[in-house]
């Protein structure tokens, strides 16, 4: 399999391994990508560990199965939308809608069977969790339709990828909920700023085609501008913490986390080209490990 087919593919080993057709559908739900569902997942993790759910496997197993589904057919749905604008931009020509690899309808059979899934997760959630789950269907769907309305389609995603959150937390306990908006919140920054990141690789290509973006806004004070919203997602999340078990000692469980934020920062090479696009992937990738040291912290606190 060729970089052009998946330039920031993780795993090009196992999907190559599929039969051509098969692997176009792969390709299509980002499952050589498992930055993303790693991402969509982390903040159910927290609302679950950080309401007391850490004996919980069970239910973090299925939110996990939920997590890649649901971001499969998110992603199908975007490339359906953005086929247009994906074939103008280097990064994304090569997706199998945009190239014709899968046609529009058979990718909307192939949304449908990820939603699917989906559902058999949703029906494993108590009835209040279900609700706030149904609810994230319209910000998701409107959610391709920022990049051409707004600069900060990063702040939508944080909306949509910090969703989980409510979820998890929903499960387990229905008070509390100034915790759980502090905790959201602090998602939601945390989305803006490795979106933003991500969004680097793609300015010149954005600028060309009209595409929006919180790192095309920032220009070039981004590096500031991530410091800014990494700075108020460890806040946020401190007051989630406060709010749940007033002691300092609590706060001490976010200095991994924080420290991690910190060198995604001090070592983001915001320059474009080629060294500066990778360097951007992977600051971004870095982020599925600031997620485990969050449910790490949520863990000590919300079980101690």
């Amino acid at each position: 399999m060729s970089d052009a087919i998946v330039p920031d593919s993780e795993h090009r080993g196992l999907v190559a391994a599929l039969p051509q057709r098969l692997r176009n559908y792969a390709l299509l739900a980002r499952f050589d990508r498992p930055i993303g569902w790693w991402l969509l997942f982390w903040p159910c993790a927290w609302g679950v560990l950080l309401a007391g759910g850490g004996a919980r496997w069970d239910l973090l197993l299925w939110l996990l199965v939920g997590a890649i589904a649901m971001r499969g057919a998110g992603c199908v749905y975007n490339d359906i939308l953005d086929a247009d604008l994906d074939r103008q931009v280097a990064r994304t020509a090569a997706r199998p809608v945009a190239s014709g690899a899968v046609s529009r309808k058979a990718a909307w059979a192939w949304l449908l069977a990820l939603c699917l899934v989906g559902l058999a997760v949703l029906l494993h959630l108590r009835w209040p969790a279900q609700l706030v789950a149904l609810a994230s269907l319209a910000p998701v769907a409107a959610y391709p339709l920022m990049k051409r309305i707004t600069w900060w389609p990063q702040a939508w995603l944080g909306l949509v990828f910090s969703w989980g959150a409510l979820v998890g937390w929903v499960e387990l306990r229905g008070d509390g909920l100034a915790t759980l908006a502090a905790l959201y919140a602090g998602a939601i920054c945390w989305v803006i700023g490795y979106d933003t990141i991500y969004a680097l690789q793609d300015r010149e290509d954005d600028a060309l085609v009209g595409i929006r973006s919180s790192a095309r806004r920032m220009g070039a004070h981004v590096r500031g501008g991530v410091a800014g919203f990494y700075a108020a997602a460890v806040a946020l999340w401190a007051g989630a913490f406060w709010l749940l078990r007033p002691d300092p000692l609590a706060l001490l469980a976010l200095l991994p986390a924080a420290l991690h934020l910190a060198w995604q920062v001090l070592t983001l090479d915001t320059a474009d080209g080629d060294s500066g696009g990778r360097n951007a992937l992977a600051r971004f990738r870095a982020n599925r490990f600031t997620g485990l040291l969050v449910a790490l912290a949520c863990w000590v606190v919300g079980n101690a």
